[in-house]
């Protein structure tokens, strides 16, 4: 190994929290152009710079930016400023304990299905792919609670979101009372992102029992499935042979755009006739592309994991010629919308308008003639 290449570079705190910061923005929003959204993104954070008055006496400047809702800023509290939850560094790549990734902590079926129920609105968590979802559930600890107790104090620092199993909780702003939980609800869900102080306190009424999650172990299960999922798709690109053209970059770009999709045995996943509105990479499972031929389906080909398919519907610009099902079991899928089809995917265009000749030949041996032969896919 040469001195360059083993040189470690050191990234700087500062660097680090922001990318932090921006990441787990576009996590939870998933937009559907990440080059749009990183330019509002940091466009909207210079905006929001705050301005270091000489009161400060140079405590951090770091703010968190509220990334689910571009109008609806974290409440202002005058107090000292926190270190940002951002500046806790967690590296997914440094992590290498799958197994134990995350604690379990048992739940009867009626509590993960009331679980279920508390949390499906909050906007954190309706991004989560199902897999996340069911980590973060299994990773909410029981905390039992007595009349009397705080759960959370106005003005302290936050680390903790709650669902309420049962039990009465009074929420109070400045010490007045402004509201009360009766054995539902949940509060604290901000504080999965932001370490930020407390905005009321929540005061237990009676006896009762919270399912908590803490920020660090969210995050680590929302990083930690993003960078495998990120991992995963680099591999399946990289047995592409089409995507050989690509650079490297250009191939983790690629990955980051991609969206998993799962089809149960027998489900139709692209509708003969239908407008293009992107393609697939195979990740799991069989498909079967098939075509109408003199009023019934048939089957044309079969294809596999690392395979690909509806990518030469856009780009002959024609409705698909075909249907395809998935067969055999459950099908996982990496979709890539139109528009980043064309925007990532320019390098390969020579390489799919020439596959279009192959896939004639393959139509002209299934059908004997070149009538109604066109884009099967």
């Amino acid at each position: 190994m040469s001195s360059d290449s083993s040189r470690r570079i050191q990234v700087p705190d500062e660097l680090k929290e922001v990318l932090l910061q921006f990441s787990i923005a576009y996590l939870v929003e998933q937009p559907p152009d990440l080059i749009d959204f990183a330019a509002d993104y940091f466009n909207k954070l210079q905006a929001n710079r705050p301005i270091i008055a000489s009161t400060d006496n140079g405590a951090d400047d770091s703010q968190s930016i509220n990334s689910q809702d571009g109008d609806a800023e974290p409440p202002t509290v005058q107090s000292t400023r926190r270190k940002s939850v951002f500046a806790e560094a967690y590296d997914p790549e440094a992590d290498d304990d799958d197994e134990g990734a995350t604690a379990i902590f048992p739940k009867t079926d009626e509590q993960r299905a009331r679980l279920i129920e508390s949390v499906k609105n909050v906007l954190l968590f309706r991004s989560l792919e199902k897999e996340q979802m069911n980590q973060v559930l299994d990773a909410m600890f029981e905390r039992k609670v007595l009349p009397g107790d705080y759960i959370i104090r106005q003005g302290d620092d936050g680390d903790n979101f709650y669902v309420i199993e049962s039990g009465i909780y009074k929420v109070y702003i400045n010490d007045k009372h402004i509201s009360t939980y009766n054995h539902t609800g949940l509060f604290g869900e901000l504080a999965l992102l932001y370490n930020m102080p407390r905005a009321a306190t929540v005061q237990a009424e009676t006896s009762g029992l919270l399912w908590a999650m803490d920020r660090q172990t969210f995050r680590r299960i929302l990083l930690k499935s993003a960078f495998k999922k990120r991992k995963m798709y680099e591999e399946l690109l990289n047995s592409v042979p089409m995507l050989k053209a690509l650079q490297n970059y250009e191939r983790m770009n690629l990955a980051d755009a991609l969206v998993s999709k799962t089809y149960e045995d027998g489900e139709q996943i692209i509708k003969q006739g239908d407008a293009a509105d992107g393609m697939y990479f195979i990740e799991e499972g069989t498909v079967s592309v098939r075509m109408d031929q003199d009023d019934t389906e048939i089957e044309i080909s079969k294809l596999g994991k690392g395979q690909y398919f509806g990518e030469l519907a856009l780009v002959t610009h024609r409705p698909r010629a075909a249907s395809v099902y998935a067969t055999g079991g459950v099908v996982k899928l990496a979709f890539l919308d139109v528009r980043a089809f064309e925007r990532l995917l320019g390098p390969c265009m020579d390489i799919m308008k020439r596959n279009i000749d192959d896939y004639e030949s393959q139509l002209l041996k299934i059908f004997g003639s070149k009538n109604n032969i066109t884009d099967t896919r």
